[in-house]
């Protein structure tokens, strides 16, 4: 039961009617008896300001950020963890007594779910679609652990890809290609590549018969890694899993950022196979 003890927690971006995030987290809370709630709160681009004001003023515990705001979310805040400050994205706000403070826990989460799929990332090469939010946490976790790199972006947003290379470069540095997302580089990148990985909304239901690369670029000794967890399996995923590829789905990094930004919140390490198991089941209807 909801009452004016309850902490509540939520998620802001816009679109958020896909995401399983509060049936997720709150099948933690109940599992732990914790007196809390997560709520999906759409917010577009022109009331981020508003909204996180509104948050300071409603008293609200913790905050997911996902999807356009990863970035545009960061001046707002009143302090930042040095990961986030180093990756340029927040995908978790805590208020400290008042103190809204931002964390990234997406890399981490992508880095737990590269585990659980049996790629070790050191002295690999990798080629990352996108330059967001989400990108940002890739390429920062890739770095540091040790993995060249080529990022891929749109011709429209080129020039997030060029930023996000000269960042990533001057953190660990290795230049880094900044490339249009096109068949002809792709091809180039992706013939000594170890990894690919989808950090684009591209194939994100409802958009599911969508993928950022062409069929006949995938191969088998090639990992892909599609960030996308809405379908379970994305046309990205099913055809390079018929190329003969290994891949690694978006619910594993979900779940896992999901528990890093719980444990920031509560204290309290969450039971993922609870979390995953919600997810998964709201997924399938």
């Amino acid at each position: 039961m909801i009452t004016g003890k309850t902490q509540v927690c939520g998620l802001v971006g816009d679109p958020v009617a896909h995401s399983v995030s509060p049936v997720m987290h709150n099948a933690a809370f109940a599992a732990l008896g914790l007196d809390y709630v997560y709520l999906p709160f759409r917010v577009q681009s022109r009331y981020l300001a508003a909204a996180v004001g509104g948050a300071r003023a409603l008293d609200i515990k913790g905050l997911n950020v996902t999807i356009p705001h990863k970035v545009a979310v960061m001046p707002l805040l009143d302090e930042l963890d040095p990961l986030a400050q180093r990756i340029g994205a927040v995908n978790t706000i805590v208020n400290d007594d008042g103190c809204f403070k931002g964390y990234n826990t997406d890399a981490g989460g992508f880095l737990q779910a590269l585990a659980r799929g049996g790629f070790a990332p050191g002295g690999k090469k990798a080629v990352v679609l996108g330059a967001g939010g989400a990108a940002r946490a890739v390429c920062f976790a890739l770095a540091d652990s040790g993995v060249q790199m080529a990022i891929l972006n749109r011709q429209q947003e080129l020039d997030w890809a060029v930023g996000l290379a000269a960042d990533v470069a001057a953190f660990c540095g290795n230049d880094i290609p900044a490339l249009e997302l096109n068949d002809n580089n792709l091809k180039t990148a992706l013939a000594d590549a170890d990894l690919l990985v989808n950090a684009t909304s591209v194939g994100m239901s409802p958009d599911d018969n969508k993928t950022p690369v062409a069929e006949n670029l995938l191969r088998p000794g090639l990992a892909v890694f599609d960030v996308v967890y809405n379908p379970l399996k994305t046309r990205l995923l099913a055809e390079a899993g018929a190329a003969g590829t290994v891949t690694i789905g978006g619910m594993d990094m979900l779940v896992g950022q999901g528990a890093l930004a719980f444990e920031l919140w509560t204290g309290i390490q969450p039971p993922l196979d609870i979390m995953q198991k919600a997810a998964i089941e709201a997924l399938r209807g």
